[in-house]
């Protein structure tokens, strides 16, 4: 990757890797529909002036509404809720960790949308190798779920590797800003009744008031333009592996902030899950370019003879060219080996360039004289 795509994966890795804990933190005291309420209008609060300040927000959104429409119900509408509301059940580093699934579902769902990123066996180990990190970090952690709140986070990972997808494919032209404000109007609309009917009887303490903050401003206002930009310099595949990176980030803040111990297990995922994300981030390598042999046919079919001072056009059409020019062309050789090269041959308005390259002058014509046209008679 370039240094702006690991700026961005870096930036990526460690402000998504602390809304688990933030989730966690309010939905203890406001519905899942408030903190997605709470977080998606703080985004649409702080990118919408800039959005209409760049101009032409409402021709994006009339142009590219069903892709809009599709990304904000995968990625956003459908997603936030059921995460914020597995997290009523399930601790945040849990819910954090089977989020790295992602990028699994993402390689298979990018073959079935038929994406043409290449995967080779580097990316492919690495995925493996990120996937291992987050067993081990998994198998301590998943206590204390139901079905319910499991099967949550696996809509959650199915929508995450989806948008990606969407993104890439349908709105690769959408400037970030146009989008993300866009989705997150569309979010915070639809989610306010909700949110107005199951509003606390009582303000939330200053903690989650914090959590609420840190969620809209900085894990969805500056995530989303970042993650954006993120699939337009890497692609989707590689932008989803800062799911791997998520969830050690989600442990290491637990130990950092919340004095939770770090296991030798801790830190074997640690290794694993950061070897893994470099390995399924990795470049495919130069692109193999074809070598021409002289004389011989560059495409499949031979193209019609162009005639001398004529230009192509755009739609593979000759077109004649204002002002006919004498021309020299070149005649091949009549037995071709080699050190056999090509002779000039003079071009006269009394010769013709036939189909097979050669050159015959055609006989029996009227003299031209100086000032005619050429037409009639002379």
């Amino acid at each position: 990757m370039t240094a702006r795509g690991w700026f961005l994966f870096s930036l990526m890795g460690v402000v998504w890797g602390v809304p688990y804990l933030m989730i966690k933190v309010a939905v203890d005291e406001v519905s899942p529909s408030g903190v997605v309420f709470t977080r998606c209008a703080l985004g649409a609060a702080l990118l919408l002036p800039f959005a209409l300040r760049k101009g032409n927000l409402f021709g994006t959104v009339r142009t590219h509404w069903k892709p809009l429409l599709a990304f904000a119900v995968i990625e956003i509408i459908g997603p936030w809720w059921t995460l914020t509301d597995a997290e009523r059940h399930l601790s945040s580093s849990t819910a954090g960790l089977l989020i790295a699934g992602v990028p699994i579902v993402g390689v298979a769902l990018a073959r079935f949308f038929g994406s043409a990123e290449h995967l080779g066996a580097r990316r492919l180990t690495g995925l493996a190798v990120g996937l291992a990190g987050v067993a081990v970090l998994t198998v301590p952690h998943l206590t204390g779920g139901d079905v319910r709140s499991l099967a949550e986070v696996l809509v959650t990972v199915l929508g995450y590797a989806t948008a990606p997808l969407i993104a890439a494919r349908h709105l690769k032209d959408v400037p970030s800003l146009h989008l993300t404000a866009a989705c997150l109007t569309l979010a915070a609309l639809v989610y306010a009744p909700a949110a107005v009917a199951g509003r606390p009887d009582a303000l939330p303490s200053g903690e989650v008031i914090a959590a609420l903050a840190g969620l809209g401003v900085i894990c969805t206002a500056i995530a989303f333009v970042a993650f954006l930009e993120l699939i337009k310099e890497v692609g989707p595949t590689r932008a989803s592996v800062i799911t791997y990176v998520n969830p050690a980030i989600a442990v290491a803040a637990g130990a950092v902030f919340l004095d939770e111990s770090l296991t030798p297990g801790v830190l074997a995922a640690f290794a694993l899950i950061l070897t893994g994300s470099v390995l399924a981030t990795a470049s495919t390598g130069p692109t193999a370019t074809a070598t021409v042999t002289p004389g011989a046919p560059t495409t499949p079919a031979a193209a019609p003879a162009a005639t001398p001072g004529a230009t192509a056009t755009s739609a593979g059409t000759v077109a004649p060219a204002a002002t006919a020019e004498p021309a020299e062309i070149t005649e091949p050789a009549a037995t071709e080996g080699p050190g056999r090269g090509a002779r000039p041959v003079p071009w006269s308005t009394r010769q013709t360039s036939r189909a097979d390259g050669r050159v015959k002058t055609l006989t029996g014509l009227p003299e031209e004289r100086p000032g005619s046209t050429g037409q009639g008679d002379g």
